[in-house]
């Protein structure tokens, strides 16, 4: 008696009630990020950077990087990276230094102009999410703050990171 090989089980499929949460989730971060987006720039009208230059800054307050690394960490086509700090050059929101490690790249790394536009950008904003929870009740802006470790989690979960890291 011979037995067939069963194949490998899969990847678990979401249950049905995790695709209805998934999608309500979608919608809700898409509607969050462009009321954010919209009311960010009718407020601020200085306020003109696109997310993707913005997320290269805060990544760049960090530490300087190389090209290649900030797209690595991006997950950025290096060209597309290149054509957004060839923006931020222009700006004088970063510049270009040599690497200490390989004289032959450069790492970028923000100017005093670009900590000075992350850190009125970063306090916009939390500005901006400040008035929006004080005109929340009290019991959606506990429900909203007690989310923040989970969606913490999940952001993590779907960047493949650990957050003990």
């Amino acid at each position: 008696m011979s037995s067939q090989p069963q194949p490998a089980p899969g990847p678990l499929a979401p249950d049905t009630d995790a695709l209805a949460g998934a999608q309500q989730l979608t919608d809700v971060i898409t509607r969050l990020r462009r009321a954010l987006r919209s009311s960010i720039r009718s407020e601020f009208p200085w306020e003109a950077l696109p997310m993707a230059q913005v997320e290269l800054l805060q990544t760049l307050a960090v530490a300087p990087m190389r090209v290649g690394e900030l797209a690595a960490r991006q997950r950025l086509a290096p060209n597309t990276v290149s054509g957004l700090i060839s923006k931020l050059l222009d700006a004088g929101l970063v510049d270009r230094q040599p690497d200490p490690g390989d004289r032959r790249t450069a790492r970028i790394a923000l100017t005093e102009a670009g900590h000075q536009q992350l850190r009125d950008w970063q306090s916009a904003h939390e500005r901006r999410l400040a008035t929006a929870l004080a005109g929340l009740t009290p019991a959606d802006r506990e429900a909203v703050m007690h989310a923040l470790p989970g969606l913490d989690h999940l952001a993590h979960a779907l960047a493949g990171t650990d957050p003990a890291r």
